[in-house]
């Protein structure tokens, strides 16, 4: 078996360290990550400028590549020239910080795992919940457990999983739970700052209110409950129940 490995905290990251030592007994592991930081990029792509690849020294008899783009590049670009033949697996993380509800349209370790996906390759996104803490052994036994149900499980082409982790000792872990999408909402607030040419720019302070959900088969709610969340997410936005209700308009006029 063989997994493409990325994230969007950066090839240097100690979460995509971690994924890579709880796959190397599952799979063979091939490491296409950014060279820097690029969280909450969503999917952005490079279609303008040059995109600069590098070989990264992983050890590990790892073949690895820092790429100076975004997530959905790494996996773009790395399906499309950097691999000789298609991986088994996509998987995308761990991420620092969780990426629930809405967040999974901003977060570029889920749009890697969507650029997966847009290949046909079953991909799974990895976040843990803290920004802060280091202890990445839960992280990593459900990592391994769930990469290898899902090389024998196959879900639809169109769908990946997010999954989400709380930041808990295992024994306190209740267990999985397979989730919908909730809506995290944030108190957005920019700080204004001005640089050494007096020139005035902002700096995004915003945090996560606090959820009155209550709903238990939600993603925000079942971390909150110490359950490993998993959201299956396909690229299907079409809202169905409003066609009909659009086709209600005067669609068909052409005096407007």
């Amino acid at each position: 078996m063989h997994i493409l490995v990325t994230n969007d905290d950066g090839i240097k990251a100690e979460g995509i360290k971690q994924l890579v030592n709880s796959l190397q007994e599952v799979a063979t592991i091939t490491v296409v990550a950014p060279t820097q930081e690029k969280s909450a990029c969503g999917h952005g792509i490079t279609v303008i400028e040059p995109i600069k690849v590098s070989r990264y020294d992983w050890g590990q008899n790892i073949n690895a590549f820092a790429i100076d783009g975004t997530p959905a590049d790494c996996v773009k670009l790395g399906l499309n020239s950097l691999l000789r033949t298609p991986p088994d697996l996509v998987v995308s993380g761990i991420n620092k910080g969780a990426n629930l509800g809405t967040d999974v349209l901003y977060s570029g370790t889920v749009s890697a795992a969507i650029e997966s996906v847009i290949h046909d390759i079953p991909a799974l996104a990895f976040s843990l919940d803290t920004y802060v803490g280091n202890d990445f052994m839960l992280a990593q036994d459900v990592v391994k457990y769930l990469c290898k149900e899902m090389l024998t499980k196959r879900l639809a082409h169109d769908t990946l999983l997010n999954i989400n982790i709380p930041y808990i000792e295992k024994s306190q872990l209740k267990g999985f739970k397979a989730t919908k999408l909730g809506e995290r909402k944030y108190k957005n607030i920019y700080v204004k700052e001005t640089d050494d040419e007096k020139n005035d720019y902002y700096l995004l302070k915003g945090k996560a209110l606090k959820s009155d959900l209550t709903d238990e088969e939600i993603d925000i709610i079942a971390i909150k409950n110490n359950y490993v969340s998993i959201t299956p997410i396909h690229l299907d936005l079409t809202n169905y129940q409003l066609i009909e209700k659009v086709n209600e308009w005067n669609l068909k006029n052409k005096d407007f």
